[in-house]
């Protein structure tokens, strides 16, 4: 983990309510950069809500959002954009019958100058950001229905990081993954890492946190139940966290 310094991410004393049920209740986290945060809970725990708050999905009832150390006015995934947050999806919303260049740039297509789209740029730029989180990838023709989930998950981050995301908000990353497709996404949070990327990884997987984040935020009932590093806690330690909303008795 990099050393301390102003977080990537501040989010102060979020609440948020549908009716009389708070779904998230006075919670604070933060993230900073090369970092995984693990938002860890079971389902209805409130973890979902929390970050849909940051990615703009959903709007707070209070609170405070600190990007850089400065307040962020966030009210939509526009703004959040604006803010080079980006959020990938466990369905990751990607087009099946389009190859990987065409996703990258769905919505925000390269042009000619004479404004036709320019599928050789869009390509060549793919092939660029590909070699740098994922050099095995070579099936740039094929549509991304027929790659694997660890390469559409390649395609999905590719997309966020070639926009300039410092912060990405991944949700169940390697949910129906099998072992060496999951350790290919481990391997690409990595990098992002050595790039100074900020991650918020929403997950109800134990192992998974354990394996890939540097520190988890465990949510009970939209609370907080704390935060910990990940090495210097057990998978008992944070099930009787999900489970009990028990804090774990570190050593001294």
């Amino acid at each position: 983990m990099t050393a301390r310094g102003t977080p990537l991410v501040e989010m102060r004393d979020m609440h948020k309510s549908f009716g009389g049920i708070k779904a998230v209740d006075h919670v604070t986290v933060d993230l900073h950069a090369g970092e995984v945060v693990g938002i860890l809970g079971h389902n209805g725990a409130g973890k979902s809500v929390l970050m849909k708050m940051l990615s703009g999905a959903i709007q707070r009832d209070g609170g405070e959002i600190i990007i850089n150390g400065k307040p962020a006015h966030i009210n939509n995934p526009r703004d959040a954009r604006d803010y080079n947050i980006e959020t990938i999806y466990q369905t990751l919303a990607l087009a099946d019958n389009l190859d990987a260049a065409s996703n990258l740039f769905l919505g925000r297509e390269l042009t000619t100058p004479l404004g036709f789209v320019d599928d050789a740029k869009m390509e060549a730029e793919t092939r660029k950001i590909m070699n740098r989180l994922n050099p095995n990838f070579v099936r740039f023709s094929a549509p991304v229905s027929a790659l694997s989930g660890g390469q559409r998950q390649s395609v999905a981050i590719a997309r966020a990081v070639y926009f300039n995301a410092r912060i990405l908000i991944m949700d169940e990353p390697t949910a129906a993954l099998g072992v060496e497709e999951t350790r290919m996404v481990a391997e690409l949070i990595e990098e992002l890492k050595k790039q100074g990327i900020g991650i918020f990884l929403i997950d109800h997987d134990i192992h998974q946190v354990k394996a890939m984040c540097d520190r988890a935020s465990v949510m009970k009932n939209g609370q907080l139940v704390g935060t910990v590093n990940v090495n210097e806690v057990t998978e008992d330690d944070l099930l009787g966290m999900i489970i009990l909303g028990k804090q774990p008795q570190l050593a001294a």
